[in-house]
C-alpha cells in the first residue's frame, strides 16, 4: 500500500533512535560463540535482526527475549562455544550482514554442513566477495552460478591468511576475522581505506587476540579460553538517526536532538560531509557503552547547505548514508559530486540506480555514474512517487524527502522501512506534531 509524507513544519524535539542495526547483528554473534551466558541490553527489535536471533538458535545457542510480540528491552544468549555451531539449514532473510558474516565462523567448524538461504533480495546479493578468500584459508563453500545464494557451508580446518581487501568491507572484513578465531596461525586483513570497527572492537572486549598494523587488523586463533563478552549494552544507530539530522537540515525552523547515539568514527562520516556543506551539528559526548563503543547526544538545526565533493577515504565512513547526502545535495547550492562509492551498487538494492530514480522522479536534476552521481542543487524537491524496491533505506529517505518537498511524496514499499527501523513513521511523526501508528 502506498504511504503519503506531505510537506511539513519544523520538525522539533528529542528522541532515542532505535539500537544499533550493526552492533546488533555482530553482539548476538559473538555471544553465540561464547559458552556462558551474555546479556544484551538494547538489542534492536527488526526483522534483520531478528533472523540473526534465529540463525542463532538454529546453530544451537539459547536465546531469551525472542518472542512472536518482539525482542524485549534485554536478551540473553547463551552460547555454543567457538567449535560448537550445529548443523544446519538457516533462513537469512533479507539480512546481508548476516549472509556476509556468518559463514566466517561456520566455515572452520570441527564438523557440519549448513546451507544460508534468504529472500528473493538476497539470492541476488553476491557472496563471492566472502567465498573467494574463505576459499583461500581452505574453507569448503559452494553457492549459485559461483557467486550468489544458496550458500552452502561444509566444515573444513582452516589456515590463516594474509588478506588485502580489494574494496574496504567491514562484512567481508569481519567474516575473515571470525574464520581467524578457528583457523591455524594468524589471519591479518589489510585495508586501503578504514571501514566501520565494531567487530574488532566487541572481538577484543570479548578477550580475542586482535591486534592492529600495517594499515590492517590481525586475528589469532582462539585456543581453550575462547570469547566471552559477558555484557552489551547497544547504542542507538547513527545510520537510523542520519535520516533525522538531514531532515532537521532541510525542514525550515527545524531543531531536532537525538539521544544516546553511537559516534563510532568509522561510521560517522556523514556529519563531517554535512559540515563541509555549512551543517552545524552539536555533538556532545556521553559516557561510554559496554564494547568500547563511544555515544554521544546529537542537536542539528536547519541551515542553508553549500554543494560538495565526496569520495575517496570518507566513502566507506558513510557507505549507508551516501543517498542522504544525495538527498541533502539536491538543497544544496552548487553541484555535488559522489565518486569511488560502487559499493552502493552491492546494497539491498542498487543504491546508485534506485536513488537516483527517486530524486529524478521528485524534479532533482541527478546523473548516476559508474561507482557514484551528480547532484545539480538549488531548487529542492517538486515530489511525486517513488518505489522502495524493498530498501528500507530509499523508503526512509522517501519519507524525509516528502517532509522537505514542495508537493510531497508517495512511497510505494513503505513497509521496507521495518528491516533497520519499524517505528520509523511513528517518530518521525512526533517530531512533526503529527500522529502515526
Amino acid at each position: 500500500m502506498p504511504t503519503r509524507f506531505d510537506p511539513a513544519g519544523p520538525l522539533r524535539g528529542s528522541l532515542r533512535p532505535p539500537a544499533d542495526k550493526s552492533i546488533s547483528h555482530r553482539t548476538a554473534l559473538i555471544a553465540a560463540m561464547g559458552e556462558g551466558e551474555t546479556t544484551i541490553e538494547g538489542y534492536l527489535d527488526s526483522a534483520d535482526t531478528r533472523s540473526t536471533l534465529a540463525a542463532m538458535v538454529a546453530c544451537g545457542a539459547e536465546v531469551e527475549g525472542l518472542g512472536s510480540d518482539g525482542v524485549g528491552p534485554e536478551v540473553k544468549i547463551r552460547g555454543v562455544g567457538l567449535r560448537g555451531a550445529k548443523a544446519a539449514s538457516i533462513d537469512v532473510g533479507n539480512a546481508g550482514t548476516l549472509l556476509r558474516l556468518l559463514p566466517g565462523w561456520l566455515a572452520g567448524q570441527p564438523q557440519g554442513r549448513w546451507t544460508l538461504d534468504g529472500d528473493d533480495s538476497i539470492r541476488r546479493r553476491p557472496v563471492d566477495r566472502v567465498a573467494e578468500p574463505l576459499a583461500l584459508m581452505g574453507a569448503q563453500l559452494n553457492c549459485r552460478d559461483g557467486r550468489l545464494p544458496p550458500l552452502e557451508v561444509d566444515a573444513a580446518p582452516l589456515r590463516g591468511i594474509e588478506y588485502e581487501l580489494p574494496v574496504a568491507s567491514a562484512q567481508v572484513k569481519s567474516c575473515l576475522l571470525f574464520a581467524g578465531l578457528l583457523a591455524e596461525g594468524p589471519t591479518w586483513v589489510g585495508e586501503r581505506l578504514r571501514s566501520r570497527d565494531h567487530t574488532e572492537r566487541m572481538l577484543a572486549a570479548a578477550g580475542a587476540h586482535v591486534t592492529w598494523l600495517r594499515g590492517g587488523v590481525e586475528v589469532r586463533p582462539a585456543e581453550g579460553e575462547g570469547v566471552e563478552l559477558g555484557e552489551m549494552a547497544v547504542p542507538a544507530d547513527f545510520s537510523s538517526a542520519a535520516f533525522f539530522l538531514v531532515g532537521a537540515l532541510l525542514v525550515p525552523g527545524s531543531e531536532v536532538v537525538l539521544e544516546e547515539v553511537g559516534v563510532n568514527p568509522t561510521r560517522t562520516g556523514l556529519l563531517r560531509i554535512l559540515e563541509r556543506m555549512g551543517a552545524e551539528i552539536e555533538v556532545e559526548p556521553l559516557p561510554g557503552a559496554r564494547g568500547g563503543e563511544p555515544l554521544a547526544t546529537l542537536r542539528v538545526r536547519a541551515a542553508p547547505l553549500r554543494g560538495t565533493d565526496v569520495g575517496g577515504g570518507e566513502i566507506p565512513l558513510a557507505i549507508d548514508e551516501l543517498p542522504l547526502v544525495a538527498l541533502a545535495a539536491c538543497f544544496a547550492e552548487g553541484e555535488t559530486t559522489i565518486c569511488d562509492a560502487a559499493e552502493l551498487r552491492r546494497k539491498e538494492s542498487d543504491r546508485v540506480a534506485t536513488t537516483c530514480e527517486a530524486l529524478t522522479a521528485l524534479g532533482a536534476t541527478v546523473e548516476p555514474t559508474e561507482d557514484g552521481m551528480v547532484v545539480e542543487g538549488g531548487e529542492g524537491l517538486r515530489g511525486g512517487l517513488i518505489e522502495s524496491h524493498g530498501d528500507h533505506r530509499i523508503a526512509m529517505l522517501g519519507a524525509i524527502a516528502g517532509f522537505a518537498s514542495r508537493e510531497g511524496v508517495t512511497v510505494e514499499g513503505m513497509d521496507a522501512a521495518a528491516v533497520s527501523y519499524p517505528r520509523f513513521e511513528a517518530d518521525l511523526a512526533s517530531l512533526s506534531g503529527g500522529s502515526r501508528p
